[in-house]
Formats: C-alpha cells, structure tokens, sequence
C-alpha cells in the first residue's frame, strides 16, 4: 500500500495538479524560510502578496537583518500571529550576523532556530537542501488520517509518533522536496476539509475513509478551548493635528505594534461611562475637552481571544496626563505606523483622515 500511495500521489502531482506557487521548486533556504514562515496560520491566497512583498523589499536575508524593526512590522500588518515577524527577524539577524548570512543545512541546526518547529525544519531541509524529511502538517494529517483510516486523537503524544513514523516510511527519500510537496497540494486541492474531490481521487479506491464513509469524520475533530472575552475602548486624543500613539511593550497580542490610549474592562462600556471613569478625570481636565467621535463596535476573532470594543476621538488643549510613553503622530502619518488589524478596521473605514470633525454626536 505505501508505494501504491506514493506513485500514484507523485504521478498525480507531476500529470494533474496545476496548484502554481511563486516559491515551488524554491532551493534558496531563505526564500524556502520566509514562504514557511508567511505560510503559518495563513492561506496560500493571502499569504503569496506578502511573500512577493518581502522579497521586493528585502532580496536577502543580510537585507531583512539590516532593516527596522518597523519597516518590517509594517509589511507583516494583516497578517497576524506577530510572534511570527518577531521571531523572523530574530532568526534573519542571528544568521546574517553570526553565522555570516549562512543558513544551517542540517535538520538539527534549522531546528534549533527560533521560531521554527519540526514542520518548518523538514520543510526547509527537504526543499531547500534535498534532506529525506517528511514534513507534516493539517494537509498531511488529513490525507494519512483518511487513506489509512486513522482516528486516534491527534493531541496524543502516541498518534504523533505514529504519524511521523508513517509519513517517513511514505516518504520518497530520492526526491523528498518534490514528495512534500505533492501531498501538501492534494491535501490542499483533492482531500479537502470539506467537499474533498473523492470521486476524482486517485488513491480513492485504497483509502478507509471513503470505503467506509468516514470521510467526513477524519480527522478526529478535536475540541478547541473557550476563548477568552475582552473589551477594547480606544481614545484617539487629538492636539494640534496630532494622535497620540506608543508602541506596545508587554508580551501581550499585538506586541511592538502602534496603539492609541486604551482601557480595557471586564464588559463592553458606552462612551458616556467611560467619560465618567476615573481614569478619564485625572488624564483630562473636566470640561476642557471636545468629544469629536465614537464609533460602532468593532470584533475581531483571535486564535484564543475575543476581541470587542469601539473608538473614541477626543480633541483635548494639552497632553493628558499620565501619558508619558506617548509619543504625538501627525494624523497625516498613521497610515505608515504598522498597527494592529483590530485598529486598521477603524482607519480604513475612517480613510485616516482624522482630523475631520463630525457634526454634533450620536452615540451607538
């Protein structure tokens, strides 16, 4: 059965699949590195303009080394998970500096980089220098889960070890690269998580799942945790054709992103509560102030958070106190300031031209 699976998975590759990627065949580990990178936690579709992007922008690793941290944070905006951008230029500075823009060729050595787990690492291995690493991923998963019939618990430490056993013996160790890629298109093209092509499919007539009309179950759906609810009240305090901004420090989400004033509850507040919050007196002397503008309510799904809140827009004669990590940016200028997509939503609405005032105010 396994070399049953691998031709016919190799010949369906090389006659049928037309699935075009602008890093397929790629041998450039920074390149194979960065598409990897942009990949986690991103489609295909949205994640090949970023790529084209960095490229443009940074054609070497020594190139993405050198830039800003903003410059660079700022072509990653939208794509989220920013832990990723963190961790890419932490590894592109580690390998332009310290190891002379060399990148590690050994499975072991690519692993040990931040950022990069076993998937990433085979993948680069395999890809970039032809190492005999199967790479496995939710394509992969899905793909052995349903043509072998397996339904144990991926989050066991037993089914992954099986998994990575399987996947080695499947493996075409002459070709590994073309191999990889093959089953991560069929995965992605013909063994979809819904409405997979089944009656196309060449290995069809060999796979558990369709035989016995577990297609539909497999893989084991594994239930994901509550997500954690939290209210976001931004305020836009305007002086002078300025916003107020900073840049976010904590190990939070949205970490070395740009961000206004915020006060964040345990519930969804009107704009008239926040005005009568404590917080909000001592910054700003009462009465010395004009409310120009609150906004909907914006939401935004994370991973593991639920994000709800609105934005506020206040012109005010003087810096609010206990703002002294805020720096005034021309209104004129946010656009360049790479910030959050919770954020975003509210400036593309509002064209970012901010220093528009709004006749009278309706609260909503």
């Amino acid at each position: 059965m396994s070399s049953f699976f691998t031709n016919s998975l190799l010949h369906w590759y090389r006659t049928v699949n037309q699935r075009k990627m602008p890093w397929k065949g790629e041998k450039d580990p920074y390149k194979v590195w960065l598409s990897e990178i942009i990949l986690q936690q991103t489609r295909v579709e949205q994640g090949t303009a970023y790529y084209q992007r960095f490229i443009e922008n940074f054609p070497a690793i020594t190139d993405l080394a050198d830039a800003s941290d903003d410059r660079v944070f700022k072509l990653w905006e939208g794509l989220g998970y920013y832990t990723r951008c963190r961790n890419l230029l932490s590894t592109a500075r580690y390998i332009a500096f310290e190891r002379g823009g060399i990148f590690p060729e050994q499975y072991n050595d690519i692993l040990a980089l931040r950022g990069i787990g076993p998937y990433t690492a085979s993948a680069i291995a395999s890809f970039a220098f032809s190492l005999p690493h199967a790479v496995i991923d939710g394509n992969v998963v899905r793909v052995l889960s349903r043509v072998f019939g397996i339904s144990a618990p991926l989050k066991d430490p037993a089914t992954v070890k099986m998994y990575a056993k399987l996947a080695d013996e499947l493996l075409d160790k002459s070709d590994p690269a073309t191999y990889n890629q093959a089953i991560m298109d069929f995965g992605a093209v013909v063994c979809k998580p819904r409405q997979p092509l089944c009656s196309t499919c060449p290995i069809s007539a060999d796979c558990e799942a369709y035989k016995h009309g577990w297609v539909d179950q497999l893989p084991l759906k594994i239930s994901r945790p509550k997500k954690r609810k939290r209210y976001l009240h931004y305020f836009l305090f305007h002086h002078n054709e300025n916003v107020y901004c900073r840049k976010r420090k904590d190990k939070d989400i949205w970490q070395n992103l740009f961000e206004f004033y915020l006060f964040e509850s345990d519930q969804l507040m009107t704009v008239k509560k926040l005005l009568a919050e404590p917080f909000f007196n001592t910054m700003v002397e009462k009465k010395n102030f004009q409310l120009l503008h609150s906004s909907a309510v914006y939401k935004q799904q994370l991973t593991h958070q639920e994000l709800s809140g609105r934005f506020i827009e206040i012109k005010v004669g003087h810096k609010p106190e206990g703002m002294e990590d805020f720096t005034p940016i021309a209104e004129n200028m946010l656009s360049t300031l790479a910030m959050p997509r919770f954020i975003l939503s509210y400036l593309h609405e509002k064209n970012v031209n901010l220093n528009k005032k709004k006749a009278g105010f309706k609260e909503r």
